[in-house]
């Protein structure tokens, strides 16, 4: 399979891209604090959402972030629910958290977390049986009580809306309904955090759902796009920088072919939006670039693999005018379950990017 390159037009968005960047900042304006995070170089981390604060803390200085993303539970009751409530022990640690944060600097992206059957399901999963009501409760129950008692009180620097609801991101209407109304009562910046999505040249029904995705009117009601990163570049175990490198541009998995860079400006391009990894992970253990989204892909510990994995983004898309940044999965709680906190060998990259 002919390997895919950026070409000329990708070129050409790179040179004007920083005057891009320039104006959606600019045009947010600078005066209230908020609006930094446009600016690009965000340096982030999602807390695990049991994070402690002391952790979360040490973890934000030794990783040298500029930003942390902290979760507030919405608990869930299973993966065909439509009622929901958000959980007061967790947004309580939100309130305590958020202007420790602040005080030392670092910008904050406020995200409501679903957590489902008691963490036993993963968000993507979720397929409520009545969307209507999901959109109605969502706003009501969660997006409007969190603006009202931690966002706007503790001035957070932007809201993550809603994160990787696979089978409810269709719902476009309602989507730009609710992120309408969103934007009414939160002064700060707003994103949608959409879930990795793969292409193939040889499977029509993937180029579909991409184009679906790409011309989802939601965009348009966003101040940047926010991705989460699992993307499935290579079967080899433990990859080596340089296989990492071309797989990421021509991913190697099931023969697909996927040019991730090259997917993720056609997205920015299509909606004039900067796109951020708003989560940005890796198990690790032996085979986290073919499965990221696995906490367990094998049995072999691998922090070597999970820093060249971090080190393969870092180098395919630092500098890309259109790219604000990437915020780590996770961080502030160091359990033998939390597969995804940076080993030894990851902080390092972390700290150079």
């Amino acid at each position: 399979m002919a390997r895919r390159s950026l070409g000329r037009s990708a070129l050409a968005l790179g040179a004007a891209g920083t005057v891009l960047v320039a104006a959606w900042w600019l045009a947010a304006g600078t005066d209230d604090g908020r609006r930094p995070l446009l600016e690009g170089g965000i340096r982030s981390g999602n807390l695990s959402t049991d994070y402690g604060i002391e952790q979360a803390l040490d973890d934000a200085r030794r990783l040298e972030l500029n930003a942390v993303n902290v979760p507030v539970v919405v608990n869930v009751a299973d993966p065909r629910a439509s009622r929901f409530e958000l959980d007061e022990a967790s947004l309580d640690k939100a309130r305590r958290i958020i202007p420790l944060l602040h005080g030392q600097g670092i910008r904050v992206l406020l995200e409501p977390y679903p957590w489902i059957a008691d963490g036993s399901v993963a968000e993507t999963a979720w397929d409520p049986s009545d969307p209507s009501a999901f959109f109605r409760r969502w706003q009501k129950d969660v997006l409007e009580p969190l603006v009202r008692e931690v966002a706007d009180p503790l001035d957070v620097e932007a809201v993550v809306a809603a994160s990787n609801l696979v089978h409810l991101e269709p719902w476009s209407g309602e989507w730009v309904r609710l992120l309408k109304d969103l934007k009414t009562k939160y002064g700060g910046l707003v994103t949608y955090k959409t879930n990795a999505w793969h292409t193939a040249e040889w499977d029509e029904a993937s180029r579909a759902a991409f184009r679906a995705k790409l011309d989802n009117p939601l965009w348009a009601e966003v101040d940047f796009i926010s991705v989460a990163a699992y993307f499935e570049l290579t079967d080899k175990p433990s990859p080596s920088a340089a296989e990492l490198a071309d797989a990421i541009r021509q991913t190697e998995r099931h023969g697909r072919g996927q040019n991730v860079p090259a997917e993720l400006e056609q997205l920015s391009r299509r909606w004039n939006k900067p796109y951020f990894f708003g989560e940005l992970g890796f198990p690790a253990w032996e085979g986290a670039a073919a499965e990221p989204w696995n906490p367990a892909p094998s049995d072999k510990q691998d922090g070597q693999l999970q820093a060249r994995l971090f080190a393969a983004y870092r180098d395919a898309f630092r500098g890309q005018a259109s790219f604000l940044g990437y915020s780590v999965f996770a961080i502030g709680e160091t359990g033998p379950d939390k597969r995804y906190y940076p080993s030894e060998e990851s902080v390092a990259v972390i700290r150079s990017w």
